[in-house]
């Protein structure tokens, strides 16, 4: 799990510097990611985090997708395709950003620790999913920034890191500190949920320009939605 997290980052984020992925191609990855991460949460994990009987679960579930919004301010939508490179930070990396987007990363891996859940697979499967075109993003972004080339695939690594590493912190909180941490897990992944409701969203609702219907990317979305349908 921690081998498959972490090189689906650096083989995807890798492959800007290989193959020329065009901004169109981008969004046709996103909109496929997209309708993924909200197909799963509405075919396994909301229904999964509503079954545990925890009260007023749904708070959780709205402080996540709060929260998305709040890290945005750090992370400029990284997360969902905007690449933005700043003209007067040539050269500079861009911190704030890579802060926001490692707490969002981060938070998506804790639920990982818990192998007991059962929608574990489509938990793994769609942060490995989202992960892909974010690690395209940031590359593209990075590189566009005027940085050197090892200084970007050296963040790349340490982005790669972050999502284990909140796996990694979990599983040893839960083993090591907080005797019955596994309790919390459901609420944890509630919060997970609402982070993906929101970025599933916006990268659905913004996959159209001028909201125009898009046949092909009509077909990808319901391509990403039938592949949550059947994974388990």
């Amino acid at each position: 799990m921690y081998i498959l997290l972490f090189l689906s980052v650096i083989i995807s984020g890798l492959s800007v510097l290989f193959i020329n992925i065009s901004g169109k191609n981008l969004k046709l990855i996103l909109s496929f990611s997209g309708a993924f991460l909200f197909a799963i949460c509405a075919l396994h994990l909301i229904p999964e985090i509503y079954l545990s009987g925890t009260p007023n679960i749904g708070i959780y579930i709205l402080f996540g997708f709060f929260a998305q919004i709040l890290l945005e301010f750090l992370s400029e939508g990284i997360e969902h395709g905007h690449i933005h490179v700043h003209k007067h930070a040539e050269n500079a990396f861009p911190y704030a950003m890579m802060l926001g987007l490692s707490i969002h990363s981060f938070l998506e891996g804790m639920p990982l620790a818990n192998n007991d859940i059962h929608s574990h697979n489509s938990l793994l499967t769609g942060i490995v999913m989202h992960n892909i075109p974010i690690a395209m993003a940031l590359m593209t972004m990075l590189l566009k920034s005027h940085i050197s080339k090892r200084t970007a695939i050296l963040w790349l690594v340490v982005f790669a890191l972050v999502t284990p590493l909140g796996t990694f912190t979990s599983y040893a909180i839960g083993e090591n500190i907080i005797g019955n941490f596994s309790s919390y897990f459901d609420r944890i992944i509630a919060v997970v949920v609402g982070i993906f409701l929101h970025i599933s969203t916006t990268i659905l609702f913004e996959s159209s320009e001028n909201h125009r219907f898009n046949f092909i990317k009509f077909l990808v979305i319901l391509s990403g939605a039938g592949f949550a349908l059947f994974s388990l």
